[in-house]
Formats: C-alpha cells, sequence, structure tokens
C-alpha cells in the first residue's frame, strides 16, 4: 500500500467558489463530506489534488495560492494521483474510503476561483471521487492506496438493456459475459455493469452519464437493438451521439449473418460522444460475445485516437495485431 498525507482539508457551503482550510472533517458514506456543498447523492462529492501541483502553480508567481482557493476538497503528499485511473480506492487516515470516479472536468464558465488565481488546475489535475465509507478525518491523517487502477487502463461501462432482466425476471447472462471479454481481451477495467429498462429516455441518460463525466473510454448496450415494439436502444443511441462508426455495427452485422440470417435485422447503432466511444451489440449471450469479438481488434487503435494520440494509422498491407488486446500492456494503453 503507497502512503501518503493529509495536507489539507477544506470545505465551503457554496459551489463555484474557492473552500476554507479546517483541521478536521467527517466523510459521510455515500454523500461527501459534512457540511460541504458538493455532498450528495451523485460522483462528485469529493475533490483531490496533490500538493505538488499546487506547489508548481505558487512557483509560477501565485505564491499567496492558499489550501482551498481551487475548490479542493482535500489535498495530498505523496500520493501520485496522476497515476490513477477510476476505480482506485483511496484510504484517508484510519476509516474512510473513497472511490475514483472521474478524472478532470470541463468547466463551461469562468468561475470565481479561475479570476483570483488566473488559472485552474482542477479540470485539468483534479480527482474526483465517491465516498464508499465515511470517518474522521484529521489534516496530517495518513493516506493510503488501497486498490489502484492504472490512469492508462481502459475504462469500460456494459449496459444490459432489458425490461425482463430489470424487474429480476431473468438473470442478465449477457452484460457479465460482455464485461468478462472487455476484461480477458483489453484488460479493461470495467468501472460499471448495470441494467436498465427498455426506455430510450433513461437509456440516454445513463449514456450521457458515463460519456459526459467520468473519463469512460467504451460503452457497451447489450440489447434492445431488434423489431420488437420496446426495443428503442438504437434510437437511444443515436440521439447522444456525436459521431457515428458505421463501420463497427457492419462489421458486426455481416459477421453474424454467416451463422444466423436473422442477424441482418439488427438495427445496432454506434457512435462517439465527446471522448466515448458507444458500441451496442444484441441481446442474447452468444450473439453479444460474437458482435463484441468481431470489433475486438480494431478498438485498442480506435480509443487511443480517441484519447488523443496523434501517432500515423498502420500502413496498409501491415500484419494486424496477433489479438485483441494487443495495444493494452498490463492493463495500460500503449502508443
Amino acid at each position: 500500500m503507497t502512503f501518503g498525507r493529509v495536507e489539507a482539508l477544506c470545505v465551503s457551503e457554496r459551489k463555484g467558489v474557492q473552500k476554507t482550510p479546517v483541521d478536521s472533517v467527517r466523510f459521510v458514506t455515500n454523500h461527501g463530506i459534512e457540511g460541504d456543498a458538493h455532498a450528495g447523492d451523485w460522483h462528485r462529492q469529493v475533490s483531490l489534488l496533490a500538493l505538488e501541483d499546487v506547489e508548481s502553480m505558487r512557483q509560477k508567481g501565485l505564491s499567496d495560492l492558499a489550501s482551498g482557493d481551487f475548490a479542493e476538497n482535500v489535498v495530498v503528499s505523496g500520493v501520485p494521483l496522476g497515476d490513477l485511473g477510476l476505480g482506485t480506492r483511496i484510504r484517508l487516515g484510519d476509516e474512510a474510503i473513497l472511490s475514483i470516479t472521474q478524472i478532470g472536468k470541463t468547466c463551461h464558465t469562468r468561475c470565481a476561483i479561475f479570476y483570483l488565481a488566473g488559472d485552474c488546475i482542477m479540470p485539468r489535475l483534479g480527482l474526483f471521487a465517491r465516498v464508499v465509507r465515511g470517518g474522521k478525518v484529521d489534516a496530517g491523517d495518513p493516506v493510503g492506496i488501497e486498490a489502484a487502477v492504472p490512469r492508462g487502463a481502459l475504462q469500460a461501462v456494459v449496459l444490459t438493456i432489458s425490461d425482463r432482466c430489470s424487474r429480476k425476471e431473468t438473470v442478465d447472462t449477457a452484460g457479465p459475459a460482455v464485461a468478462e471479454l472487455l476484461r480477458q481481451e483489453l484488460s479493461a477495467s470495467v468501472y460499471a455493469v448495470e441494467v436498465l429498462p427498455d426506455e430510450k429516455d433513461q437509456i440516454a441518460k445513463r449514456l450521457k452519464h458515463y460519456s459526459d463525466g467520468h473519463s469512460i473510454d467504451l460503452i457497451v448496450t447489450v440489447g434492445g437493438t431488434g423489431f420488437s415494439p420496446r426495443d428503442v436502444t438504437p434510437e437511444a443511441v443515436a440521439s447522444v451521439i456525436e459521431r457515428a462508426t458505421p463501420g463497427l455495427d457492419e462489421v458486426m452485422r455481416s459477421t453474424s449473418r454467416e451463422k444466423n440470417v436473422h442477424a441482418i435485422l439488427s438495427r445496432a447503432v454506434s457512435g462517439i460522444r465527446q471522448g466515448t466511444l458507444i458500441l451496442s451489440v444484441p441481446g442474447s449471450k452468444a450473439a453479444a460475445v460474437e458482435n463484441l469479438s468481431a470489433v475486438l481488434p480494431a478498438l485498442p487503435h480506435g480509443l487511443k485516437k480517441l484519447r488523443g494520440d496523434l501517432s500515423d494509422c498502420v500502413p496498409a498491407g501491415a500484419p494486424s495485431p496477433a489479438r485483441a488486446g494487443e495495444g493494452w500492456v498490463g492493463g495500460t494503453l500503449t502508443a
């Protein structure tokens, strides 16, 4: 377990303003810090910054910066926050445990923090977390990493779309099978596996939730792609994507058609929203695994591009990777 130190604890009664350093706080399970404006039933309950990043800003001329000026709740030292990915669990003091839920954030408007400091490092370097176990924490307490997920690991979410599964009338086998395939072939960190009913608005809401706020690389929707009146996954996906990826859908349909002519009835739609690829597969376990397996060899390259890799594409005629997971080494996305 890596150990560091809690350098500062900060709270505020309002969002978008600097926080005030305090000697101790109480973390509340699935809520946040007691009395802090960012606490609540959402995924950004607590914000963290590394002392080293704050010090770098001070060295750039902002010598008057105080703890909390970037609206951070917790400042730590000796912990490699820049290496940590979603799902990492951090222990503060003897009791409190946080789970990393978001890396940085998008600021749509400049807040009071920007005008005070001339910059805000939280969108670039901050981490956000949910409290999975509460407890009292004092400034100066130790910090430990209980379970580390590498920042470079592919982050995936699997959403099974099924009325019957959501009502627990039948057991979801396709979603877990897809999640396991992602772990085995892409060394993926599967951040969440959920079951949703066949409701367009609810599906779209969860797709936006994960693609807009969690630094997720890949969302796979499982089910709801056919002709039945309740099959609305394609409509939900189409309503949120910004760029379509028709080649993926074409390959999945053509591959399945070799075994079952009914595969051509799939209406699956896939595409990109911000930095997240949303991929849709059928609802049966066999078809879901078959469809996903058909496109796995291409995913590492595409996901690297979504992360901003500017290297040239593989020249025409170059050999393909020997296995789908090549390009992901030890759970790390390689260039």
